[in-house]
């Protein structure tokens, strides 16, 4: 794999935590456009891998590199932010006194992030970017309600809507669907797909109905490691996944 083709590079990346292993020798590699659904059971190193590629976590060996150049081990949160890898968590952190509108407003790629924006009036750009995150995390119609009066599954969206508004070339999504209901999952699905088309995503994630509908390529992480890639249906049907996770 060439480092200059990929826009995520990790080679040979471990870390340890009071000498246990959470990542392992891992490599992985994401395509520019490329979405990829990331499972494994608890304690494979899902999570340890989002906090190395966002800088929260500082690998103890081996190469994390971001749109070809950018040495991710060599910078903070805030700068590999900037450099346009956004991360959602499970649970959604939304400005719940805030309208909906106002919570894409705020989180507008820019230096509206402190007192002065909530007396920001959006330009025409501005309206129309907001318009279009709001159409895709199916919200338009909820624009001017509180953020708080949303359902579970809704505040997972606007959280995504505010993702998109700081137009990362990287999304990192940590379990979307966890506790929504299974229309909203399947919905959800749609959602990413959409995203998908004009960003690169990685999805973690336990639901393997909603990794099917996502109808992407599949890593499968086991105490650190890669042990299975490819389709759904290859990785869940590796006599090793089976034993470590899908058969439990």
């Amino acid at each position: 794999m060439q480092v200059s083709s990929s826009l995520l590079y990790l080679d040979g990346v471990s870390v340890s935590f009071d000498r246990f292993k959470a990542i392992n020798d891992l490599s992985l590699y994401l395509e520019q456009g490329e979405m990829r659904a990331i499972i494994g059971p608890n304690g494979a190193g899902k999570t340890t891998m989002m906090d190395i590629i966002t800088g929260k976590t500082r690998p103890d060996e081996g190469k994390v590199l971001f749109d070809g150049e950018i040495d991710l081990t060599q910078h903070d949160e805030a700068e590999i932010a900037m450099y346009g890898i956004g991360r959602k968590f499970q649970k959604p952190t939304v400005f719940e006194t805030q309208t909906v509108e106002d919570n894409i407003l705020l989180s507008l790629k820019g230096t509206r992030n402190s007192l002065p924006a909530l007396f920001y009036q959006p330009n025409e750009p501005d309206n129309q970017r907001i318009d279009e995150i709001l159409e895709t995390i199916r919200l338009a119609f909820r624009r001017n309600d509180l953020a708080a009066n949303l359902s579970h599954g809704q505040k997972q969206w606007l959280e995504i809507g505010m993702l998109l508004a700081q137009d990362p070339k990287l999304l990192l999504v940590d379990e979307p669907v966890a506790g929504m209901t299974d229309a909203e999952t399947a919905e959800t699905a749609k959602l990413l797909r959409k995203i998908a088309e004009t960003h690169s995503v990685i999805v973690v994630e336990h639901d393997m109905h909603f990794v099917r509908d996502l109808d992407v390529k599949v890593t499968c992480l086991h105490e650190g490691s890669v042990i299975a890639e490819g389709s759904l249906d290859h990785v869940s049907s590796d006599q090793k996944v089976i034993d470590v996770y899908l058969g439990r």
